[in-house]
């Protein structure tokens, strides 16, 4: 296989440059600006290492990254069976050496500890939106079942001069192996918290349980099974309604909420709204970017995992039985020397980061790379991807977690988990989609599409390349997706009533204030 050889290059390239043991201590004692000239040093030695290897291996690596044809339809194709074949690859190592895929993906870790020429890549999301002159607040919510959450928030715009907060309020909800981070990595007037704070929007920006920003319980050790042992559905009906309680606690009970999620954050709202009915009158609208619910329509390595899904052991063996691909020591590695980073080095780093969604390179802006992999994967539980996986590999059904036939019906009173009921989400729902989404297959959002109650609109973005992760820091993710969001946000929705108590009956106050 080619892949363990270019891994093997990698890891003799990282034990060159580990700045821990100096090649030529002799010539550092020389210096007599020393700080500055060991940084020149060492990127000239990362110069030679580039030049060396592209020599050396540049054919290799084109062979096995790049396609041998022309044509555009074969050259989508053959991508995709790259990926998947090198995640099956990935599967089948972690099979025979007993260890998880994350090993398999990035196995080799680095004690590496040498200074950052941008600080930024190791910026929390209040840092990054400071940095860039914008206000920002953290807030700590407790969870009905005792998980402490992270939600970050702008809550105006510095430069209005208004310190008042804005009644137009928007959530904003991350991915899987995503955090509030996604929404500012790309900087101001790219990233979407700061084009909607721009626009005069309060933001609010969730944080799932787990991730970097989330990572406690009042009881439960974060390396416990106990604490990673949640999916989709338990974010869904904890943190979700904590979070949308937590912020009408703190503007009021008639403030109006705009739900905006991207991938596994419109999986949670979908999950919400057609269990807990009444949040329905809660929120004002919902737009959702690269949806997932129906996954019948996969291009994803991930379906291969699908086979796995009746055997619950072994695929938190092979996975992880607690967080599935954390943040780890190679990823941060090449987020500090990305600039001097090579061909086959971001090769890999952006095939094992996209591997599950995919990769536009005509739109992936190659200067958030450090940043990038400074923040992402935030962390995910391993239940969560298991849950997808059964959700494939029962024709797409968008259910609950499937336990097993003896364990579903002591959790839900029947042998197969409960279907997660779409035409009861009666809050006005709109779905932006891509074509080359992965994960968001176009047959899966329009059988969505056409069984919502009350939808608003189904926008697909006019770029054939664009996919899953482009929606969070494509080039052109500002003019092909934000604008038209914004659109949306400004046209309202006349046929919606917002959440009023004194507007609703006793039984459903009572239902929403028990729930």
């Amino acid at each position: 296989m080619k892949l363990p050889i270019v891994l093997v290059l990698f890891t003799l390239l990282a034990a060159h440059v580990d700045c821990r043991r100096p090649f030529l201590p002799d010539i550092f004692e020389s210096f007599t600006n020393k700080t500055s000239q060991l940084t020149n040093f060492i990127r000239q030695r990362g110069r030679d290492f580039k030049k060396y290897y592209i020599d050396n291996v540049k054919n290799r690596i084109a062979s096995y990254f790049v396609p041998n044809t022309t044509d555009n339809d074969d050259l989508e194709q053959n991508d995709q069976l790259r990926v998947k074949r090198k995640f099956k690859h990935y599967v089948t190592t972690a099979q025979s050496t007993e260890s998880t895929i994350s090993n398999a993906i990035t196995s080799t870790e680095l004690m590496y500890k040498c200074s950052d020429d941008d600080p930024m890549i190791h910026m929390t999301t209040p840092q990054l939106l400071a940095l860039n002159g914008y206000r920002a607040e953290s807030h700590t919510i407790l969870t009905d079942d005792g998980y402490l959450l992270t939600v970050h928030r702008i809550p105006f715009h510095n430069q209005t001069g208004v310190k008042e907060d804005p009644r137009r309020t928007v959530l904003l909800h991350h991915g899987l192996l995503g955090s509030s981070a996604d929404w500012v990595i790309p900087g101001p007037g790219k990233g979407l918290a700061y084009i909607l704070s721009d626009a005069g929007y309060d933001v609010w920006m969730a944080n799932v349980r787990g991730n970097t920003y989330s990572r406690a319980h009042i009881n439960r050790p974060v390396d416990s099974f106990a604490f990673w042992n949640f999916s989709f559905h338990e974010v869904s009906q904890h943190d979700l309604p904590s979070i949308i309680d937590y912020i009408m606690e703190i503007k009021g009970w008639d403030v109006k909420i705009n739900y905006i999620g991207h991938s596994m954050g419109t999986t949670v709202l979908f999950a919400l709204l057609s269990t807990k009915v009444q949040y329905n009158k809660v929120l004002r609208a919902g737009y959702a970017l690269a949806p997932v619910a129906y996954m019948t329509d996969i291009k994803s390595p991930i379906k291969i995992l699908a086979k796995f899904a009746n055997n619950i052991d072994y695929l938190m063996k092979l996975l992880g039985a607690n967080e599935f691909l954390p943040q780890n020591t190679v990823l941060r590695w090449l987020s500090k020397h990305a600039c001097e980073i090579n061909h086959y080095e971001e090769a890999i780093c952006e095939n094992s980061m996209f591997v599950l969604c995919g990769h536009d390179e005509k739109e992936f802006n190659r200067t958030l790379l450090p940043i990038i992999l400074g923040h992402v994967p935030a962390g995910a539980s391993t239940k969560t991807l298991v849950h997808y996986a059964q959700i494939i590999h029962n024709g797409g059904r968008f259910q609950q977690y499937d336990y097993g036939p003896d364990e579903n019906f002591i959790q839900y009173g029947t042998y197969s988990p409960p279907e997660y009921s779409i035409p009861h989400i009666t809050l006005p729902i709109a779905l932006l989609s891509a074509e080359n989404d992965w994960l968001s297959g176009d047959v899966d959002v329009t059988n969505l599409f056409v069984q919502l109650a009350n939808p608003l609109e189904h926008y697909i973005v006019p770029m054939k390349e664009f996919n899953h992760i482009d929606f969070l820091w494509a080039i052109d993710a500002p003019k092909l997706v934000y604008s038209k969001l914004l659109q949306m946000l400004e046209d309202g929705v006349s046929s919606h009533t917002y959440f009023n108590p004194d507007l609703m009956g006793s039984n459903e106050l009572n239902d929403y204030m028990r729930n």
